[in-house]
């Protein structure tokens, strides 16, 4: 019996990440208004969608506290003056985790404090929009987001990096992207 719910639940779950699947934006493309949430505040009323003005760096990540995303992210902090240096105004460090997740691996990686906003996209509604939900199921449980970095003038994209194996890190460290600045 339990074999059964554990393969439905499985279908279920790589079904939910192929109807979510959306076209993955482009340069050009306007980065999607959808309700995200600021690490460690996780009530219903405290979503809001990304603030973008200026150039800023979406970093999307597949799971807070994974070994490969916690050896990106200190990337990002240790040179967030570097990309402040090349016009950046904010980074965000996304993640299908929920808001006190966030906030645990924020306080985990950055105990002093960091500029770099650290996000719950909780329900995967941004990840989806932006067209990086992939189906995690065998090792994360669930739809989670690929690891990639959007670099925005505003709302629109003006660079898309995907790293081609989610569970690597080779095209999106900090260091690659500052490069391109």
């Amino acid at each position: 019996m339990t074999s059964i719910i554990t393969g439905a639940a499985s279908a279920l779950h790589s079904a939910a990440a192929t109807a979510l699947a959306k076209a993955q934006v482009q340069p050009g493309d306007v980065i999607p208004a959808e309700k995200v949430k600021e690490a460690g505040n996780a009530a219903p009323d405290a979503a809001f969608p990304l603030k973008l003005t200026g150039k800023n760096i979406i970093v999307g990540l597949p799971g807070a506290f994974t070994g490969t995303c916690s050896g990106q992210v200190p990337g990002y902090i240790q040179k967030y003056d570097e990309f402040q240096a090349k016009g950046v105004n904010e980074i965000y460090i996304v993640a299908v985790n929920d808001a006190f997740v966030m906030k645990a691996w924020k306080d985990e990686l950055a105990p002093s404090g960091t500029p770099v906003k650290f996000i719950a996209d909780d329900t995967g509604n941004f990840t989806s929009k932006v067209g990086l939900l992939f189906d995690a199921s065998p090792l994360l449980g669930a739809p989670r987001s690929k690891r990639y970095v959007i670099i925005t003038d505003g709302d629109k994209v003006s660079s898309i990096t995907v790293e081609p194996n989610p569970g690597e890190l080779t095209t999106c460290a900090a260091e690659k992207i500052l490069a391109q600045l």
